[in-house]
C-alpha cells in the first residue's frame, strides 16, 4: 500500500476533525487537540501549526489517512502523527513518519507517547527512536494523567 505526504489541504480539517473525535484513538493517543469539536479553535490551531512547522497529510492508497507534524523550537523539536483507526495495523504511521523524517534533517528529534499506547511506540521504535525517559501529564482524552515514554532520534 503506497504511503505518501502532501501539503495539508483546506479540506483536510474537516476529515482531521473528524479522525480526532473517535472516542477509541482519542483514549488510545491519550493527548490530542484540546477540543476538535470547537471547530473555530480546531481550526485556529491547524492554521497556526500549518504556518510554523511542518505538518502533511498522510495519504493512504489515496485516500486521507492522518496527519504527521515536526514542531517546537530548534533543540526541542518534537514529532507527533495521528493515524485514522480504520488504518492501524497496516505500516501508515511507521511509513508516514519514515517520509516526514526524510523531509526533516534536523537532529534530534524527540517524541511522546502514553506508555499504554504499544503501537506508537512500536512506530517510533521502528523508526530510530529510543526510550530516553519517563514522565507523567494530563491526558484530556482520558481526564487524568498518565504515564508517557519520552524518545529521541540522535543526531546522525
Amino acid at each position: 500500500m503506497p504511503v505518501m505526504l502532501r501539503e495539508v489541504g483546506p479540506s483536510d480539517l474537516d476529515l482531521f476533525s473528524t479522525q480526532f473525535q473517535d472516542p477509541e484513538a482519542k483514549r488510545m493517543a491519550a493527548f490530542g487537540p484540546a477540543d476538535p469539536v470547537d471547530r473555530a479553535r480546531f481550526d485556529a490551531h491547524w492554521k497556526r501549526n500549518i504556518a510554523e512547522y511542518v505538518v502533511r497529510t498522510v495519504l493512504a492508497d489515496g485516500e486521507v489517512a492522518g496527519s504527521v507534524c515536526v514542531y517546537g523550537e530548534p533543540g526541542d523539536l518534537q514529532v507527533t502523527y495521528w493515524i485514522d483507526r480504520a488504518h492501524w495495523g497496516r505500516g501508515v504511521a511507521t511509513a508516514a513518519l519514515r517520509a516526514l523524517l526524510e523531509l526533516v534533517p534536523e537532529r534530534p528529534l524527540f517524541a511522546r507517547a502514553a506508555a499504554d499506547n504499544t503501537g506508537s511506540l512500536r512506530v517510533l521504535e521502528k523508526c530510530g527512536f529510543t526510550v530516553t525517559g519517563h514522565d507523567r501529564g494530563f491526558a484530556g482524552a482520558r481526564g487524568t494523567e498518565v504515564d508517557e515514554l519520552v524518545l529521541v532520534l540522535p543526531a546522525r
